[in-house]
């Protein structure tokens, strides 16, 4: 039996400040698997740790307890030069996010894969003019029909990334204060009331 494209498995991320007596001053937990491709679309106000998410799951940033396993693979054991062969980060502009190195890579593995398994991008900017958006989708798309997997990051400002995100993907994560909230469809996700209240005006009516 092959093994799921994604498994965040017990991951934790904790910041804290002091020497002598640590305060956490953020703490981030997940643990969820994706079996196989799909569009995941992410949502969830500044600062509740989508960005830091991201970056644990592309093995730009060490976690504090927990696995990342992209196809069977743990990411953070592999080769730096190597990672974005399993998952690949665009933050915004679609540059590649880069990543602290901590151990010496021939003491690491090879990655199992070529090109990326994951890709997740984190809020990209959508020109509403050209044709933009219906590139992007049909991007989005073309990656989940080669047995990708996508996580699509917006922080809704306008109705069309609400749109975006309705057509785009087939199941939804909503963070808030590090803490993970999943949902099978747009639908679902907006009878939690701390969705509601964080998109606002662009809160569309559940039928």
């Amino acid at each position: 039996m092959a093994a799921p494209l994604l498994r965040v498995d017990g991951l934790r991320k904790r910041y804290t400040r002091g020497l002598l007596n640590p305060e956490v001053t953020f703490s981030l937990s997940a643990d969820f698997t994706v079996d196989g491709p799909g569009v995941v679309g992410v949502m969830g106000p500044n600062g509740s740790g989508k960005t830091t998410l991201f970056e644990l799951i592309t093995g730009g940033n060490a976690p504090t307890a927990g696995r990342v396993l992209v196809a069977g693979q743990d990411i953070h054991a592999v080769r730096y030069r190597e990672r974005d062969r399993l998952a690949i980060h665009y933050h915004q502009s679609y540059q590649v996010r880069s990543f602290k190195r901590t151990k010496p890579a021939f003491m690491m593995e090879r990655a199992s894969s070529e090109s990326p398994r994951v890709h997740l991008f984190d809020e990209p900017q959508f020109n509403t003019q050209d044709g933009y958006i219906g590139f992007m989708l049909d991007f989005f798309r073309r990656l989940r029909a080669n047995g990708r997997l996508v996580f699509l990051c917006l922080h809704p400002n306008e109705p069309f990334h609400v749109d975006i995100l309705r057509e785009s993907c087939e199941r939804f994560i909503y963070v808030h204060k590090g803490q993970l909230t999943h949902a099978g469809s747009f639908d679902a996700l907006l009878a939690d009331e701390r969705v509601r209240a964080y998109l606002g005006r662009l809160a569309p009516d559940v039928r």
